[in-house]
């Protein structure tokens, strides 16, 4: 099956207190996007991208690849008000008959263990999310009161996550609920049984100033 990866990088950045977009920042003088990008060229040199922007941003991001002399081929697509309709327009470049990964732009630093993982499972099963272990104590609040959750049945959820295209895009004809917080909580919806594989605790999702400096650390010793 021919293998995509859908980037999604709708954001504004708003968290980040800068005036530039988070995925626009530049790590050891590159933006991000550009080492998500070869995150993945790292597994696989033929994988076809599929990039979801703020159209305002697309001539930013076409001069950005002039400057850098980045040439990897990938079409755009527009972003929507939430991730929901992000990912929904860039599907639409997605062919049926294809693997999807879909990964937040600002995660730089997954591993290619963890995407040989995903395309493998989801080929196999029709899903593959990646998932790692908490490792602090947790409490659960209701209302004013509070009680611990075990951890042991409790895991964070990374991208990519990897589908099916065809069955993925059937799950995004639903319609819009703020509950469907990622591809998974919405596939899951249409009926499906999550698979999760083990994700890479490095593959922080870059939103801080604070997990800026803690990529550009990371992405040093790479």
């Amino acid at each position: 099956m021919r293998r995509f990866v859908l980037i999604t990088a709708g954001g504004s950045g708003k968290r980040m207190k800068t005036g530039l977009p988070k995925q626009f920042l530049e790590i050891a003088g590159k933006p991000v996007l550009m080492h998500t990008f070869e995150a993945f060229l790292r597994f696989d040199p033929a994988l076809e991208f599929v990039l979801v922007l703020p159209e305002n941003t697309f001539a930013y991001w076409k001069e950005s690849c002039l400057k850098h002399q980045f040439g990897q081929p990938h079409q755009l697509a527009s972003s929507g008000p939430t991730r929901f309709h992000s990912v929904k327009s860039g599907l639409r470049l997605v062919p049926d008959d294809a693997l999807v990964a879909i990964h937040d732009g600002v995660r730089p630093l997954v591993a290619t263990e963890v995407i040989e993982r995903v395309f493998y499972l989801a080929e196999k099963t029709g899903n593959a999310v990646p998932a790692i272990g908490v490792n602090e104590s947790l409490r659960l609040i209701d209302h004013a009161l509070s009680k611990p959750l075990s951890r042991e049945n409790v895991r964070m959820i990374q991208t990519p996550q990897c589908y099916r295209a065809d069955l993925i895009k059937k799950a995004y004809n639903r319609n819009y609920d703020e509950a469907y917080t990622d591809e998974a909580t919405l596939f899951e919806a249409d009926g499906h049984r999550i698979n999760l594989t083990e994700g890479n605790r490095e593959n922080i999702k870059i939103t801080t100033p604070a997990d800026l400096k803690i990529a550009a650390a990371l992405l040093s010793f790479d």
